[in-house]
């Protein structure tokens, strides 16, 4: 769709693990451009698989720098060479895969203020990063720098209650302190030290862009309370941290005009905003346009849960961030590991390979499933962490087997009951106007959803979130503009269109779920404790 001639624009960019992703939307919230660069494909003398390097001892996990820089430059060139007009995007924002950390060598920001347009940044910036390959999200090689912080804070509960999560090994912070230790001249060449998106935004902005409260509180670093770098993390991390992080800011913060390279070079106008980047999951809590109470349920290979929450219970699972689009809310995020290819199983070995078979049995059976309930964990789980297949009849009794038809919702009931169990520990709770907002590859299974929507007593809504962190970047580039004034994000974009409804809760189902809410908390623990202890006798 081709916007009004005259019509200002505003950009957001997803620098994920995979590709580089730009969309553009009018002031009527329409969707007029859409590029992306895969890296593997396009810029193949990176040698990436996926975009990343998986190094020889299986747990180190990276990205070359100069591979984002080169992507924006074609991404660019390839905007200009088909005639879009860069000089009408008023704003422009983005998103960056999550954990990703980039170390900005001494000199770089002097670098940063002197490009010029007659190069790409590619060629300007080959000597500007300390570390030339990026620890990625993949990352799970600084086992022994997550003890060593969780030991310094007061242990892993305290960590979560102060950063949101519990020490990650992805996480950036620990990831600052492994490279300090073993790489030890790299470190003390670094003059900054950026997130993914923060780097992005540097490269528009023309100077070092602070990190926003929603992507910093990814890194076990900041205070999601103060919203300001924890102390005690910062000094178990690295001496003099403030320094090469810079001070945190609002998600909503622009941060200046977008740099005279990228005006004289692709015609962007002097007067085009950087609104401060994010990382991808509170880009995509923007695109979906997540109102407080909500929650959004991805149904995909792995099954992941999106809160807006107002006071937010850190638990050792799961994470808390600060809210990308509002100071004063929060955001959780839950993943289980355990989502579509299990489905997948149970429909092949339950209803015989068919999802019509598979969502008749949805159909016949009761709200509750006659007390029956299942646990269905074909790998090892991430929440919680558990394994196997676990089965309960009505008097709590483990069985072997159920009949086709209950084993299909005892599965598709027990993936529900664990989602909204665990969202609740984190500060969820279904209040009046709650929705759930369904995507992913499940999501167009009508039976499955009936099922959500029963179990978490909502309606539930789907929505088309092919380019979440993309869209939703594009739409705080607008509300970034408006944002001080005290606009608010949902009037910003109250013109993007409505999700779906879907289903709506039975009514018999709040009785029925609050009550079997309570069993499956009792029957996970002792999933859990049969679990570790055999474990523990395998060790």
């Amino acid at each position: 769709m081709a916007a009004a001639p005259d019509s200002l624009l505003y950009l957001g960019l997803d620098f994920s693990t995979q590709q580089l992703k730009v969309v553009a939307i009018d002031e009527n919230l329409s969707v007029v451009y859409q590029n992306s660069v895969q890296f593997d494909s396009k810029l193949p003398e990176f040698r990436t698989q996926g975009g990343v390097h998986i190094h020889a001892d299986r747990l180190t996990v990276t990205s070359p720098v100069l591979m984002w820089v080169k992507a924006l430059d074609e991404l660019l060139d390839e905007m200009k060479r088909t005639g879009f007009d860069l000089s009408r995007v008023r704003a422009l924002s983005g998103s960056g895969q999550q954990h990703g950390s980039v170390f900005w060598k001494t000199g770089a920001s002097q670098t940063l203020k002197q490009l010029n347009p007659d190069q790409t940044l590619n060629q300007l910036l080959q000597d500007s990063f300390a570390v030339k390959d990026s620890p990625v999200w993949m990352d799970s090689s600084s086992r022994q720098q997550c003890q060593d912080l969780e030991a310094a804070v007061g242990g892993a509960l305290r960590l979560a209650e102060i950063t949101g999560s519990r020490a990650y090994e992805r996480f950036t912070g620990s990831q600052i302190s492994k490279l300090r230790q073993i790489r030890v001249q790299d470190f003390l060449d670094t003059e900054r030290i950026s997130l993914v998106s923060s780097f992005a935004a540097s490269l528009f902005l023309g100077g070092y862009a602070a990190i926003d409260s929603s992507d910093g509180s990814g890194m076990n670093l900041l205070d999601i309370g103060t919203r300001n770098w924890s102390e005690i993390c910062l000094e178990a991390t690295a001496p003099h941290l403030d320094r090469l992080l810079g001070a945190p800011v609002p998600s909503t913060s622009v941060l200046g005009p977008v740099s005279s390279y990228f005006v004289h070079r692709y015609g962007f106008s002097e007067g085009c905003r950087v609104v401060a980047f994010t990382g991808d999951n509170p880009a995509s809590l923007a695109g979906m346009r997540l109102h407080q109470g909500d929650i959004a349920v991805s149904l995909g290979t792995s099954d992941t849960v999106f809160l807006w929450i107002q006071q937010p219970r850190p638990a050792l699972e799961g994470h808390v961030f600060c809210n990308p689009v509002d100071q004063e809310a929060y955001m959780a995020l839950l993943c289980f590991k355990n989502g579509s290819l299990t489905r997948e199983r149970v429909r092949n070995q339950s209803a015989g390979g068919s999802w019509e078979l598979f969502s008749a049995a949805l159909r016949d059976t009761p709200l509750g499933n006659n007390g029956n309930i299942g646990f269905y964990f074909d790998t090892m789980e991430i929440t919680p962490s558990a394994v196997g297949v676990h089965r309960f009849d009505s008097n709590n009794s483990e069985v072997s087997s159920l009949s086709p038809e209950v084993e299909v919702r005892a599965l598709v009931e027990g993936q529900f009951l664990s989602r909204r169990l665990h969202a609740e520990r984190l500060g969820y709770s279904i209040i009046p106007g709650t929705r759930v907002l369904a995507t992913g590859g499940a999501s167009s299974n009508k039976e499955i959803l009936q099922v959500l929507s029963d179990v978490f007593n909502a309606p539930v809504y789907t929505i088309d979130l092919s380019n979440s962190a993309c869209l939703g970047s594009a739409y705080r580039a607008l509300h970034g503009l408006v944002a001080e004034s005290g606009v608010s994000f949902f009037d910003s974009v109250k013109k993007a269109p409505e999700p779906q409804l879907m289903a709506t809760p039975h009514p018999t189902a709040k009785q029925v779920y609050d009550q079997m809410l309570t069993r499956f908390a009792q029957l996970e623990e002792r999933v859990l404790q049969k679990t570790s202890s055999h474990q523990i006798s395998c060790g």
